[in-house]
């Protein structure tokens, strides 16, 4: 079974995405009884492009100030921020969290004052976020979601400031809430200027890895996460982003 990375070959400008269907990821399995199809996400953007945060980590100045979600029947949801948020984001990713049959959203929300932190949303709005960093032109950079130790719950991972603190963060989506589980330095998956991230999370019939590259970016790395622990190893030399999608699949 191969989980969907996050690795994707972009538009030339972030600004070209108005109505550009984006990268989504799904879990390889739904469990539970399916949900009313009237809230059923089937499809999420990014739309109301905007310059009023200024940082342009991801190539440009443009970032976005709404959240359009597509609903089973065709409908459209769109949900707007204030004036002091932006989504600071490649794409929107779906992900069944709760493990009900119907994903939720998974994106990056940046405050003009406190920096960027991870969102869950449903078709209802915002229903958990991690923390902000605590300081405006501080990003994070999502990696997937996926149960990563095998105890029935689902875990994202992304990376805390990817140009400098490179750390890899796992929290824990359960009763819904997010709890931090795990930490570990020296990991990134992100370059200033690029609009797409790089590696995910793969499963190459041994459980699930994360797919990064180290902080010197001289390694593609995987991560395992089992009993509260992350546990990388070097599993291919850097030489490009190329490098890191043939790892993510499996080896290509």
């Amino acid at each position: 079974m191969r989980l969907t990375g996050l690795w994707c070959k972009c538009p030339k400008s972030r600004s070209e995405r108005v109505g550009w269907r984006p990268l989504i990821v799904f879990l390889a399995v739904f469990t539970g009884a399916a949900p009313g199809l009237a809230q059923q996400i089937t499809a999420a953007r990014y739309d109301a492009p905007t310059t009023r945060y200024a940082h342009g980590v991801l190539g440009d100045a443009v970032e976005w100030g709404a959240l359009v979600l597509t609903l089973a029947g065709g409908e459209e949801t769109r949900l707007t921020l204030p004036e002091t948020r932006v989504f600071e984001d490649v794409a929107p990713r779906l992900a069944d969290l709760d493990g009900d049959g119907n994903p939720e959203v998974i994106v990056v929300e940046s405050s003009v004052s406190r920096g960027a932190r991870l969102g869950v949303y449903d078709a209802a709005g915002m229903r958990v976020a991690t923390p902000h960093i605590g300081r405006p032109n501080r990003w994070l950079a999502p990696v997937g979601a996926a149960d990563l130790d095998g105890d029935g719950t689902v875990e994202i991972a992304y990376v805390d400031r990817p140009h400098l603190a490179m750390r890899l963060r796992v929290w824990r989506y359960e009763d819904g809430g997010l709890g931090h589980v795990a930490d570990l330095g020296g990991l990134t998956n992100h370059k200033i200027g690029w609009d797409f991230i790089a590696g995910g999370i793969r499963d190459c019939g041994n459980g699930p890895e994360i797919i990064t590259a180290d902080s010197d970016w001289r390694n593609v790395v995987a991560t395992r996460f089992s009993a509260g622990k992350l546990t990388p190893r070097d599993i291919a030399p850097y030489s490009g982003p190329g490098s890191v999608q043939t790892e993510l699949e499996c080896g290509g």
